[in-house]
């Protein structure tokens, strides 16, 4: 059995998550899909044109890693731009760089990656109540929304999840 694969650290979720070429009607259209993590490796090292090595770091991950999801993610793209597909951005293995929680007293707050794999929230830092819940990403990956109680994990004073 193969090892877990590490989550990767992202800035943010893609607003936009599909792309599709003009003139071609979609129910004709073969989809290549993009992870958010390949999205992030892209966006880094060819928006932001950092080093492989500060890129990586961003990611929480190691070089060689970084430079398989970057890799990965130009074949993708390359296949669809010049073969006429659409791109979707979606799934992958990732943790959003800034985790957003909020309290059932409405505060809110967030919590870097590093300090979420360390020591996660346990209580609200405003009103130190035990009832918080992290923002969940909005169905559609357009970012982060606050969702439905019931659909929600609340992480209590023990340590461990309950269902809220």
């Amino acid at each position: 059995m193969g090892r877990m694969p590490k989550w990767r650290c992202v800035g943010s979720i893609p607003e936009v998550t599909f792309f599709k070429p003009v003139g071609i009607p979609y129910r004709l259209l073969e989809e290549v899909c993009l992870s958010v993590e390949e999205a992030e490796a892209i966006r880094l090292k060819d928006l932001e044109v950092l080093e492989q090595a500060e890129c990586a770091r961003k990611m929480n991950v190691s070089r060689p890693t970084f430079h398989r999801v970057l890799g990965s993610a130009r074949s993708k793209l390359a296949d669809a731009l010049l073969n006429g597909k659409a791109i979707r951005i979606e799934g992958g293995t990732f943790e959003m760089a800034v985790r957003p929680f909020y309290c059932i007293n409405g505060h809110r707050w967030g919590v870097p990656f590093q300090d979420m794999i360390t020591n996660p929230p346990r209580i609200c830092p405003t009103c130190e109540t035990p009832n918080i819940m992290p923002i969940q990403p909005h169905q559609s990956g357009r970012g982060w929304h606050g969702q439905g109680r019931q659909q929600l994990r609340t992480i209590n004073n023990q340590g461990g999840d309950s269902d809220v």
